[in-house]
């Protein structure tokens, strides 16, 4: 599965522990990131990840864009919430989540969850574009 990984910069660390933790699933997918959040992670934890523009210089309108296409299955982008200037980069991603029903998580606890449901096999009705029917 294709995932992609974004953070602000207060959040950046905590993306990379993360990322450390759970290295053995995340390795067994695609990863694609922002450039300094990608270069962080991938410098810190030996994960290949395909990294983009940094979000300053168009990075989350590739990925925004690639969202749109429903080229992602899975988009975790650990949020400042007291940063109200980045809000509308929350905003445009999650709303783009919304719409192409792609898997968000603004947080650690939601990514954590995604990521142990990635793991699990929760996430494959990605695969044909379909969740699976409620038991």
């Amino acid at each position: 599965m294709n995932i992609a990984l974004m953070s602000h910069d207060n959040k950046k660390d905590l993306m990379v522990q993360f990322c450390t933790a759970y290295a053995g699933i995340l390795s067994r997918h695609k990863l694609f990131a922002t450039n300094t959040t990608g270069h962080l992670v991938a410098d810190n934890t030996g994960l290949d990840i395909h990294c983009f523009l940094s979000c300053t210089h168009g990075g989350s309108q590739q990925i925004g864009a690639r969202i749109a296409y429903n080229e992602f299955d899975l988009v975790i982008f650990f949020n400042d919430p007291n940063s109200e200037s980045l809000s509308k980069e929350v905003n445009y991603i999650s709303r783009l989540c919304d719409q192409n029903n792609i898997p968000f998580a603004s947080n650690i606890a939601t990514a954590e969850m995604l990521v142990l449901g990635l793991a699990r096999g929760d996430l494959d009705w990605r695969i044909n574009g379909t969740p699976s029917p409620i038991p």
